[in-house]
C-alpha cells in the first residue's frame, strides 16, 4: 500500500537580520485535512502532515476500539474519485463484514484538531470500560530512558528542515527504535505510529512510547488503546494524564531531558 506524497514544501519569504533584508527559500511542513472513512461513511476529518496515511486512518480506528486485530481490516485506501481524491486526501478503510461498527459514536468527532486532538471524546470512565488497566507493567531502568530522546533527535528529518512538527517513538525494552513518525499534530504522530504497529502485527506491551511535546490526557487514552505500558514525554503530563495512568497501571515519565525525569506514576528499575 503506497501513500507517500511530500511532507514539506518549498516558499519564497524575507528575512530580516539586523535591518538587513534578503529573500530566501524556506523550507514549511505541509498541512492538509484528512477524511477518514469506514466502510465509504465519513467518521473524521483530522489536519495532518502528508504521509503514512494509512498508519493514521488504522491507529485511529485502533485508539477508538474499532480493531484490535489485523484480520479485521480487509484493504485501506486512498479515495480515487470525487472530492479529494486528487491530493490523496481521503481515505477508506475496509472492514470485515463481523466487524460491528457504531457509526452514531464515530460521527461525534467530525472534525479533530491537529493541536487538541479529538473534540467530544467519551466520558474518562466509558474509555476505562473499553480498555482495561494494564495488568503487569515491566520495570525499565531510568538510564534507558535517558537515553531515548537523543535516539529520537537522531531520527528526526523532517523536523531538522522545518522545525515544525511533533514525534512519537515506539522503542523496545532494550531501548531499540521500532517506529517514528511525525506530525504537525502530536496526537496523529501517536496514532501513525500505532497504526504502524497494527499493520506490522506488532504487539507493543513490551514497548515504550516517547513523543516530542507534552502528554496529555488523550496521547496515554491512545497509549492504553495499545496496551503501552510506558509512557514517556520530554515535556510535561497535565494533571489529567497523570491520574489516567496512575488509574490504568501506567508508568509515566515527563521532562525527560537534559539528563533528568520526573516519575510522576509506575515504577522505575534500579
Amino acid at each position: 500500500m503506497h501513500d507517500e506524497h511530500p511532507p514539506i514544501t518549498q516558499r519564497t519569504i524575507e528575512r530580516i537580520t539586523g535591518g538587513r533584508r534578503e529573500s530566501i527559500e524556506d523550507t514549511l511542513v505541509v498541512e492538509e485535512p484528512m477524511e477518514i472513512r469506514v466502510r465509504g461513511q465519513g467518521i473524521a476529518v483530522t489536519m495532518r502532515t502528508p504521509g503514512h496515511d494509512y498508519e493514521l486512518a488504522a491507529g485511529f480506528l485502533v485508539s477508538e476500539g474499532i480493531i484490535n486485530d489485523f484480520a479485521q481490516v480487509l484493504a485501506i485506501n486512498h479515495c480515487q474519485q470525487g472530492e479529494g481524491s486528487d491530493h490523496n486526501n481521503v481515505v477508506n478503510v475496509y472492514l470485515a463484514p463481523k466487524v460491528e461498527v457504531d457509526m452514531e459514536k464515530l460521527t461525534r468527532h467530525v472534525f479533530a484538531s491537529s493541536s487538541c486532538g479529538l473534540c467530544g471524546k467519551a466520558s474518562i470512565d466509558a474509555i476505562q470500560q473499553q480498555f482495561p488497566p494494564i495488568e503487569s507493567p515491566p520495570s525499565v531502568s531510568p538510564d534507558l530512558i535517558q537515553g531515548l530522546p537523543d535516539k529520537l533527535r537522531d531520527q528526526q528529518s523532517v523536523f531538522d528542515t522545518t522545525g515544525a512538527l511533533h514525534a512519537a517513538a515506539l522503542f523496545d525494552h532494550e531501548g531499540n527504535l521500532f517506529v517514528l513518525r511525525e506530525d504537525v499534530g502530536r496526537h496523529n504522530a501517536v496514532d501513525k505510529a500505532i497504526g504502524h504497529a497494527f499493520l506490522e502485527k506488532q504487539s507493543l506491551e513490551n514497548h515504550i512510547l516517547l513523543v516530542s511535546g507534552r502528554a496529555s490526557f488523550e496521547i496515554l487514552q491512545k497509549a492504553l488503546s495499545a496496551r503501552i505500558p510506558t509512557i514517556a514525554a520530554v515535556s510535561a503530563p497535565s494533571h489529567l494524564a497523570v491520574d489516567f495512568a496512575e488509574q490504568n497501571n501506567q508508568t509515566l515519565i515527563g521532562f525527560l531531558r537534559d539528563n533528568r525525569l520526573n516519575r510522576y506514576t509506575g515504577s522505575l528499575s534500579g
